[in-house]
């Protein structure tokens, strides 16, 4: 009788045992690619040995164009550079029309075609590491060639956007981290409520003294510039600007004239739409939109390039107008951070893009990344919004406050377009 006892005791601990092992095993698997995680209609599921996922949705996470043929069941991918071709429950796959044999076929689970993902991520230059504690892949694509603008402000010597750029102290040039960034958008002006240029003001950007070194250093390491035109309206400085025609015309005359050191204009009016509600909000919208007009016109009768440095369409400020801004500027930066805490919410972060691309092409957008509030493990799911919503770059405010890490980050993630 104890025998007996003792053998059902046993079977009932292994049975309250087994749910927690079993549940363990069937965790489901988390696929992250560039640091953000794949929202996926069909779980992946493990078949031979490998973590299969939904085609289409894979593809179209890593911009690769992706087409299905429904008589000979076959789906193909392919950049431009690379054509994969695979064939429902055949194991033979196909790389630019070579042969490949896979240890798991594609196959149909729930009206959706499985690949496996490892063959197919590492087929466009991915890299995939599988956690199996974690039951999770992480992916992490290729660099893409992408517009790289680095906010060049004056520091102190431990932030000094020089020696962050060129790797030696004011006035020594090496390449540094040029390799980095194409572009450098130069903080060293602002404007008064009369509409008058400043190159000394009262937020703190100024144009240093060896302004011009800067410019052939530039030059030096084929990078492109624009003079960036910084205002805050705690003041109400941009609000008298806005509201007086004649202040408009004064500023959008001078900042062309003085455009003609640079290769274009960033425009950085800050603080707008605050407090404004309704019909109010609107007009202080349509004013900055009619200034933006005003300037472009100026700007374009040299074919100087104009860029917008404007707060998240998800922001405390709501006075842009991104659709109306979208169609006059040549570029619009989305400054997707100071949401409260640090590294930014990713969530936010691809709100903001989410809603900038509603209204604005991706080629003309560039995410805004402020590097303060972030580390070189977060910085590169902020890269990979970039990629994954194939915008047209990246902005870092600032230069000067860039660690190593952060360098080495972006070199994995990005091709600076030069």
């Amino acid at each position: 009788m104890k025998q007996i006892l003792s053998t059902i005791f046993l079977a009932l601990v292994l049975v309250v045992s087994l749910p927690s092992s079993a549940s363990a095993l069937e965790q489901p698997i988390a696929v992250q690619l560039d640091g953000l995680t794949l929202s996926l209609e069909v779980p992946p599921v493990i078949h031979n040995g490998r973590t299969m996922v939904p085609f289409r949705a894979i593809a179209e996470a890593m911009n690769i164009p992706v087409s299905w043929d429904d008589t000979s069941r076959t789906v193909t991918a392919g950049d431009g550079k690379t054509t994969v071709r695979l064939q429902i429950n055949n194991p033979t796959a196909y790389i630019n029309n070579n042969p490949v044999t896979l240890d798991a076929a594609p196959q149909i689970v729930s009206g959706r075609t499985l690949i496996p993902l490892r063959f197919f991520s590492e087929a466009f230059d991915s890299i995939v590491d599988w956690n199996g504690t974690l039951r999770q892949v992480t992916i992490a694509s290729s660099p893409k060639t992408m517009t790289v603008i680095g906010f060049y402000a004056l520091g102190d010597s431990n932030t000094s956007s020089w020696t962050n750029l060129f790797g030696h102290p004011y006035p020594t040039t090496a390449s540094g981290n040029t390799d980095v960034i194409s572009e450098l958008a130069l903080g060293w002006y602002s404007l008064d409520r009369d509409g008058n240029l400043l190159d000394k003001s009262r937020t703190g950007w100024q144009r240093p003294d060896g302004w011009e070194n800067v410019l052939a250093a530039a030059n030096q390491f084929k990078l492109q510039n624009e003079m960036v035109i910084h205002v805050t309206d705690g003041d109400g400085t941009i609000s008298s600007l806005l509201n007086d025609r004649a202040a408009m015309t004064r500023a959008a005359k001078a900042i062309s004239k003085e455009a003609r050191f640079y290769r274009g204009v960033n425009l950085d009016f800050e603080g707008l739409g605050y407090s404004d509600k309704g019909d109010q909000l609107k007009q202080v919208q349509q004013k900055f939109t009619t200034f933006v007009s005003l300037l472009n016109q100026e700007l374009k009768v040299n074919n100087t390039r104009l860029t917008l440095t404007l707060h998240a369409p998800n922001s405390a400020y709501s006075g842009y107008d991104y659709q109306a801004l979208g169609k006059i500027a040549d570029r619009i930066i989305i400054m997707a951070y100071d949401y409260g805490s640090k590294p930014e919410p990713v969530s936010m972060v691809k709100q903001a893009v989410e809603m900038a691309r509603a209204s604005v092409p991706a080629h003309k957008l560039i995410l805004g990344i402020s590097a303060p509030s972030e580390t070189a493990d977060s910085i590169s799911a902020k890269a990979g919004i970039a990629k994954r919503y194939n915008l047209n770059g990246i902005a870092l405010w600032r230069l000067g406050v860039i660690d190593d890490g952060m360098w080495e980050t972006l070199r994995d993630c990005i091709i600076a377009d030069k």
